[in-house]
């Protein structure tokens, strides 16, 4: 098996939110009239509905992608998956586990905690793995004859 480092699972992070994006932008232009929200478009100054409905919908997002397929679109086009730690595909119990850990991964800012635990791991696990006895690996290669 080979663990996913932290370069090839920040890229298809960075390709998930590209995804998503084509989403809120739509979203957000029709709703809010523009495509991206500044302060002053926020109905509190730093924070509105419409962003925890987009949070919602971002955990929704890697929960469901990653506990029913064991992949997102980004882990997808990159060839990763999530497993557990025998190598079996996860449960949605350990989907959420998991990316309720990205709270964690994320302190202090920019994931940082996450990128040490990746870095620091033999088997390449984050804290939010840790917790939910994951791991992302490269998918084995199907060969046609």
């Amino acid at each position: 098996m080979k663990y996913a480092g932290v370069w090839i699972r920040g890229f298809a992070q960075a390709l998930d939110y590209i995804f998503l994006s084509l989403f809120f932008f739509p979203v957000t232009y029709i709703v809010k009239g523009t495509w991206l929200m500044f302060p002053e478009d926020h109905l509190w100054i730093i924070f509105d509905p419409l962003c925890a409905i987009f949070l919602i919908v971002i955990f929704a997002y890697f929960i469901f992608s990653e506990g029913l397929t064991g992949v997102t679109i980004g882990k997808l086009i990159l060839g990763l998956k999530v497993l557990n730690i025998s190598g079996d595909k996860i449960t949605l119990h350990q989907s959420v586990i998991r990316n309720l850990g990205r709270l964690l991964d994320g302190l202090p800012m920019l994931n940082i905690l996450g990128i040490i635990s990746i870095a620091r791991s033999p088997i390449k696990q984050r804290i939010g793995d840790k917790l939910a006895k994951t791991t992302v690996e490269y998918r084995r290669k199907i060969t046609t004859l």
